[in-house]
């Protein structure tokens, strides 16, 4: 028996079964479109976390202070003031892989301009901490190198503190603002970033000169932090190779002494969410193929069911002169064809349940191509592994005991 004959005999078994065969369809329907789901809430969130770590930008490096020893007691890194003046200016001046850098220091309180107050942070950097955010100016312009060496008392204000302080929607360029007691003349205005991967506000933010918070607002004379940037993306993990030996060298660390620092580039980050998120998406997609077993038992339940049914019809197929695999074949294709029917219905409901999470509750989604032909490929093997027992079972019925089957 050709194979268009078996095809059509096994359409016609479903066709003549519709609300059964739809029954048995629903649990590899429910599998296929929860998998779909899954995988593009998954593939959706690591894209959002590459996006959003990327436009804090892509080959933006961090120095922090490391965990080390101070008096004999050993530190964490917040304690630590590892980090000078003097390893800015090496960075700077040796770092050959390295475009823009930046001293960094930041405190909290409170920014106020006539009656309005709003609680926030002021960050000490250079103006090179603009390139290496890749952060653009509303209004106004960025404080110079000269007024860093001078202590000037200047300001750039990030869009929310801005709405907060001048809600009147004033222009604020020009005006004083007080940060904690000491007073700020505010010379620019940030473009608007809105909230971070974390969560949190960026635009909540007053930008200054390194030197006038440290000996102003924090009294010290150690970094917090240093930002860097590669010359690209590319030569982001070499950089942070040039800029280790460089500190180390500087730090005077011996070859089996610990670095008293960290530095960090953004494909660390990236790397580190996506691997966390990714673990989540398997998770929930090994939680979601539950019902595609489910739905395979389901099919093997209903063929074997089938077969017994059809006992009488195979042994009168055996008799007119159908061979045991002409049977074998019957169902097994009936068992294929449920299972890639169900998985193209659960396809298309797998797609709008994905645009539906995406337009309602705003999570970012993304379908691949490889989802798709994963649940097809998986729909196909469904049916071959379950629908394979009850059409073996068919396959070698003994055709007199068939056709005597009441």
């Amino acid at each position: 028996m050709n194979s268009i004959n078996l095809l059509k005999i096994a359409f016609n078994a479903i066709r003549l079964n519709r609300g059964r065969a739809f029954l048995t369809m629903l649990g590899i329907i429910i599998g296929v479109a929860a998998v779909i789901a899954m995988l593009a809430i998954g593939e959706g969130s690591k894209e959002s976390i590459r996006n959003n770590i990327s436009s804090m930008g892509a080959n933006m490096l961090t120095i922090r202070p490391g965990a080390g020893m101070m008096g004999g007691v050993r530190q964490g890194p917040g304690d630590m003031q590892s980090l000078t003046m003097d390893d800015y200016e090496t960075i700077r001046d040796k770092a050959q892989l390295v475009a823009h850098v930046s001293p960094m220091v930041n405190g909290s309180g409170q920014a106020i301009h006539g009656s309005n107050n709003w609680p926030t942070s002021i960050y000490g950097v250079s103006p090179e901490y603009l390139d290496i955010k890749v952060w653009g100016l509303k209004e106004g312009s960025m404080f110079t190198e000269r007024e860093i060496r001078s202590n000037a008392k200047v300001a750039v204000l990030g869009q929310t503190v801005v709405d907060n302080l001048f809600p009147d929607g004033s222009s604020p360029l020009g005006k004083i603002i007080r940060f904690n007691s000491i007073p700020f003349k505010v010379v620019g205005v940030l473009e608007e970033k809105g909230e971070s991967t974390f969560g949190q506000d960026q635009d909540d933010i007053i930008m200054a000169p390194y030197t006038a918070v440290q000996k102003r607002i924090l009294a010290m004379s150690h970094l917090q932090s240093i930002t860097a940037s590669a010359l690209s993306e590319g030569q982001a993990e070499a950089a942070v190779e040039e800029i280790s030996n460089i500190l180390r060298q500087n730090h005077k660390l011996g070859a089996g002494e610990e670095d008293d620092f960290n530095v960090f580039s953004q494909e660390e980050l990236i790397s580190t969410f996506s691997s966390t998120s990714e673990m989540l998406t398997i998770l929930l997609v090994a939680i979601a193929s539950i019902s595609l077993v489910v739905g395979g038992i389901g099919i093997m339940n209903i063929m074997y069911v089938s077969v017994k049914e059809r006992t009488r019809e195979i042994g009168l197929r055996m008799a007119v002169g159908a061979r045991g695999n002409d049977i074998l074949m019957q169902f097994l294709i009936e068992a294929v064809l449920i299972s890639i029917t169900g998985g193209l219905v659960g396809v298309f409901i797998g797609l709008a349940a994905t645009r539906l999470v995406s337009e309602f509750a705003g999570w970012p989604t993304s379908v691949t191509l490889y989802s798709i032909v994963l649940s097809f490929i998986v729909c196909t093997i469904t049916g071959i592994f379950f629908g394979w027992y009850p059409a073996r079972k068919a396959s070698v019925l003994d055709p007199i005991t068939a056709l005597r089957y009441e």
